[in-house]
């Protein structure tokens, strides 16, 4: 294992065993698995607990890390090629990325899309460029279109919560004053299918995921033998789901036009979920976000504070299954 850039890279087997992983060594720490090795964190973009559970699983392996956020002690970063630098970018990824990873053993990067042009974001152009020019073990930390570490981490806890893989999985687009970024819900819906799901993603009119991910999803579903639907009716959505997943993201009919984007959300403030979305659900229908999550926006308090809530348990799943990843990029199967 040499990277780590989309979880579509694995085999069902291959997430089985780093999931089996994060659990070994959640149970049984290895504090000295990884001593001597550095880890370099490269965070383009804001962070909680992509930060903090990266550099607390790497010391709980007995490794260290150092953090970069360009702008806030370092010169700010220019990422785009062939760019005339006059502006206030005095380094370049082309130089930074191969001066970073010679300093540290793997290197993860954080860099959100930049939500102006839709099919470059779908191409992810710009962090495979910066993968590329990384010679040591490399780690997407959220790239435009995908989010790996979170998706990792929502497969182990619904391996946790004894979810069946052949259960219902509700992908649901929730309000937000602005649009976000579709990496988590790729990473999600993908997720979901490959682990074998029968993945409905329930949005309003205009929240329609792009075809290249719903296509994506659907191709990984037909060889796990789950299924991908869509729809914004969510009483058809919620009937007998296992799990309810709430993320925000913005329209793809307006991406990039924040204008539109505004029109189009402000009669949605209803797309919250409270108790009353889980009526048509299964009884013991878990609820799930990625965090940061905007309460009384979003999700409603009685939600997040009820008995349903497992985002606290997804976050601390964040830290195990990144160590599970780590071990291999650095240690191998040598355990």
């Amino acid at each position: 294992m040499k990277q780590f850039l989309d979880l579509a890279d694995f085999s069902r087997d291959q997430v089985d065993d780093l999931v089996g992983l994060a659990r070994r060594l959640q149970q049984s720490p290895e504090p000295r698995a990884l001593a001597g090795k550095i880890l370099g964190l490269l965070f383009m973009n804001p962070s909680l607990r992509t930060l903090a559970s990266f550099q607390a699983g790497m010391m709980r392996l007995g490794g260290t890390s150092f953090v970069v956020t360009p702008g806030q002690g370092t010169w700010q970063f220019e990422t785009r090629l062939g760019a005339v630098m006059n502006g206030g970018a005095a380094e370049h990824v082309r130089e930074a990325i191969p001066v970073l990873s010679s300093y540290c053993d793997a290197l993860g990067v954080r860099s959100f899309a930049e939500g102006k042009d839709l099919a470059a974001d779908l191409a992810e152009t710009q962090f495979l460029a910066m993968a590329g020019l990384c010679e040591k073990p490399f780690v997407n930390m959220e790239s435009a279109v995908n989010h790996p570490c979170q998706a990792l981490a929502d497969w182990k806890t619904m391996d946790d919560l004894d979810v069946p893989r052949t259960g219902k999985f509700v992908l649901s687009w929730v309000h937000h004053p602005r649009a976000l970024p579709l990496a988590v819900p790729a990473a999600t819906v993908h997720m979901a299918a490959q682990r074998g799901m029968e993945v409905v993603v329930l949005r309003p009119d205009g929240y329609a995921l792009p075809d290249a991910i719903m296509n994506r999803a659907r191709a990984a579903a037909a060889t796990s033998g789950g299924t991908v639907s869509e729809t914004s009716d969510r009483d058809t959505a919620l009937a007998g789901a296992s799990v309810l997943y709430a993320k925000e993201w913005g329209s793809a009919a307006c991406y990039g036009d924040t204008e539109a984007e505004a029109r189009l959300r402000e009669p949605l403030s209803g797309w919250q979920v409270s108790d009353d979305w889980f009526g048509p659900a299964r009884p013991d229908c878990h609820f799930m976000h990625c965090l940061p999550v905007r309460r009384n926006v979003a999700v409603a308090d009685e939600v997040l504070d009820g008995p349903r809530s497992r985002v606290v348990m997804e976050a601390a799943n964040r830290m195990t299954v990144q160590m599970a990843v780590l071990y291999r990029l650095l240690k191998g199967y040598s355990e």
